[in-house]
């Protein structure tokens, strides 16, 4: 025996369908669960300044076109003013059953301005509603967030004009490689973090395509000045494609990817503070203001905020590949997929500005040692590629003097003796080309001043490398 389909419950009054803006449609109101399943004020009622610039500008677009008269519009934008007023105090009356903050905003400026706020909606939909509040709030973010980077970056610039002379073992695949100082080192992160504020710059300027009056997929029905509806929203120029302007969530995404290369660099330079901090390193003792304990073990100095710094790129890689897989598969135009773009998107602003508070402080608060890391400059053969140069400027072929040198470093090691301590006569039994000068060319001071190149380790080119990197910085 077939089951019978369940009894459609009883059509609701107008009043209460009315609560939803499209409630005209249905006979029946919503599941509870489905309802709270579909509703995202939780998360995004803080794009209420940006819906309400938006809506501003658009009573005033739509007086402009005839559509509200002076006293109209003049109703609206002060109701409006009085939401927003009530929003900031934080005395808005939120309502859940209303989905979302587009919705409450409108449905309390009817509240208070009557049905003439009703007209506010004419000729738009939450579809270019939401692509226009989302592209706001992401142009005063990534003003926000260039503005975190800075504080990094100068951070680390403070403390590399420091250190310009302080020697460091340079590595390769975590091996002593070669000596540089710890200016250089620092300010390989400054750079990484221009091309972060770079990118982020770039997403920026690709956001400032504005896609209000695309309506819900096919534009406006009203005629509309958008160019000068764009004017007044600080937008460059209006989106060319009404199915792109409401489907499109690449400005998004590149904000994201930023955020998540961003992450990558601060790890990195996380995991070196927390290697250095190793009794291993010795080079770098954390402040007890961003360590921590143990509840076990009294000795231990635990650099947690470096390796929460370090965890949090996991996170923001998450959030990266969320959004992605959301949009992979959907299909023109809006679809209600694209509601969960705003947590990971919101998590990762307020991820990357709990990183930009707690990084800038704990980089002025290291104490390097720098007797340490010239000690071990020095040590594991790190200059031996200098001892190679030195044989080519004397003529030998660099793949013959590297031969030389390898040999130098088995016999050194089977003798337990550094390059620094032989002697001309124990050199020149591997090549006649050695004279008298060949122990200086073995020195840390030596090999650092050899590498004057433009991004070079010399101390005269990091000095040169700090001075674009202030310069870099103080642009806009």
């Amino acid at each position: 025996m077939k089951s019978r389909p369940r009894k459609r419950a009883a059509p609701q009054s107008g009043a209460a369908k009315s609560e939803k803006l499209w409630g005209g449609r249905f006979a029946a109101g919503a599941d509870p669960t489905a309802e709270r399943f579909t509703g995202s004020l939780a998360f995004d009622r803080r794009l209420w300044p940006h819906d309400i610039a938006g809506s501003v500008a658009w009573a005033k677009a739509l007086a402009r076109a005839g559509l509200l008269s002076a006293a109209e519009r003049d109703a609206i934008v002060r109701g409006l003013a009085t939401v927003r007023d009530e929003l900031a105090a934080g005395t808005f009356p939120y309502r859940a059953e209303l989905e979302d903050i587009h919705t409450n905003i409108e449905r309390r400026l009817q509240e208070l301005i009557g049905e003439v706020g009703g007209k506010l909606h004419t000729g738009r939909s939450r579809n270019d509603q939401i692509a226009v509040d989302e592209r706001l709030y992401l142009r005063e973010v990534i003003a926000r967030v260039r503005a975190g980077v800075r504080r990094v970056q100068e951070a680390l610039v403070a403390r590399a004009a420091e250190t310009i002379e302080a020697p460091l073992p340079g590595y390769t695949h975590l091996q002593r490689a070669q000596p540089i100082v710890l200016g250089h080192h620092l300010l390989a992160y400054v750079f990484m973090l221009q091309r972060d504020r770079d990118r982020f710059g770039d997403c920026g300027a690709r956001a400032s395509a504005m896609p209000l009056g695309a309506a819900a997929l096919a534009g406006t029905a009203f005629p509309i000045d958008l160019e000068a509806l764009a004017r007044d929203l600080g937008f460059a120029g209006v989106s060319p494609n009404s199915l792109d302007s409401v489907s499109d969530r690449d400005t998004l995404l590149e904000f994201l990817a930023a955020a998540a290369i961003t992450a990558m660099h601060l790890s990195r330079l996380a995991t070196d503070l927390t290697l250095w901090a190793t009794a291993e390193f010795g080079f770098v003792e954390f402040s007890d203001a961003f360590a921590t304990g143990s509840s076990i073990m009294p000795q231990k100095k635990n650099p947690d905020v470096a390796e929460l710094v370090r965890g949090k790129s996991g996170r923001l890689y998450g959030n990266l590949v969320a959004v992605l897989t959301t949009m992979k598969g959907l299909p023109l135009a809006y679809n209600s997929d694209m509601q969960e773009d705003k947590e990971p998107f919101f998590d990762s602003v307020d991820t990357l500005e709990a990183i930009f508070a707690v990084v800038p402080p704990m980089l002025a608060s290291l104490a390097f040692r720098t007797d340490r890391m010239r000690r071990a400059a020095a040590e594991n053969f790190a200059t031996a590629t200098d001892l190679a140069d030195y044989l080519v400027r004397k003529g030998l072929p660099f793949r013959q003097a590297h031969g030389v040198v390898g040999r130098i470093v088995r016999f050194c090691e089977t003798e337990g003796k550094p390059l620094e301590g032989l002697g001309l006569v124990e050199l020149r039994r591997f090549s006649p080309l050695f004279e008298d000068d060949a122990k200086d060319a073995v020195t840390v001071e030596a090999s650092l001043r050899a590498r004057a190149v433009t991004g070079g380790t010399a101390p005269d080119a990091v000095r040169r490398s700090l001075a674009l990197a202030r310069t870099l910085i103080a642009r806009a």
